[in-house]
């Protein structure tokens, strides 16, 4: 199997969420946005405001919420969180891993940071 048939079947198991839909929730207090771009791109691009900053390297460790070296927000396993690279790519994938972790409710952001801010929505530098 190749990253193009893995990166289908990680998705039919994620409930993605669009750039709006994820705001409102962000704004309402549904949802854990959790921004795994690494540092070059968030300095080019900027942050989306409220968004926890995790790198795709530390994630599993900062979410788990047994973990030993994990984010205060990592408070339980019904945890809703939105996993958001630059793209929406990588956040697939991260989001399966965050499953086997038993994150069930971990998905990520179609179309990653480049849709939110093409839609609009609050970035700051």
């Amino acid at each position: 199997m190749g990253i193009d048939e893995w990166l289908e079947r990680v998705r039919e198991g994620l409930d993605r969420v669009e750039a709006t839909e994820a705001h409102e929730a962000a704004r309402t207090g549904g949802v854990l946005l959790v921004d795994i771009r690494y540092a070059a791109l968030r300095d080019r691009d900027g942050l989306i405001p409220g968004a926890l900053v995790i790198e795709r390297n530390e994630l599993e460790w900062r979410l788990d919420p047994r973990g030993s070296h994990r984010v205060p927000e990592a408070t339980s396993h019904d945890l809703r969180v939105v996993i958001i690279c630059n793209e929406g790519y990588a956040s697939s994938l991260a989001a399966a891993s965050l499953h086997q972790l038993g994150l069930r409710r971990a998905t990520d952001l179609v179309g990653g940071f480049q849709a939110w801010r093409a839609a609009g929505l609050p970035v700051v530098p």
